[in-house]
């Protein structure tokens, strides 16, 4: 399960907005003191949207991030299934075994 997040949706676009649209840049921790957040989570706000929007290639786009933790659920799933699948498969074989005759 996914902890709640601890600013909402609205004000993490709005910090973004703010420091983007600012000239000159303010410095982050000003910024974030006026908006009552940690200044290192809008520094990570600010780099996230950096590499959704190309700017920066150091790290995953939200995108990328979202598809991963989608594969990931997916392969799990699929193990899973594959394991029910062995199971199954090894009881079928010991029920027959017993009754193949050898020649």
């Amino acid at each position: 399960m996914v902890a709640p997040k601890k600013y909402p949706d609205e004000l993490r676009e709005r910090a973004v907005r703010l420091y983007r649209e600012s000239d000159p840049k303010p410095m982050i921790r000003r910024l974030a003191e006026q908006l009552n957040v940690h200044p290192e989570a809008l520094r990570n706000w600010i780099r996230q949207d950096e590499a959704d929007n190309g700017q920066r290639a150091d790290r995953p786009t939200t995108a990328m991030v979202e598809e991963n933790r989608r594969l990931k659920r997916e392969n799990a799933e699929l193990k899973r299934v594959n394991e029910v699948l062995r199971a199954a498969s090894a009881y079928f074989a010991s029920e027959i075994a017993p009754t193949r005759r050898t020649s």
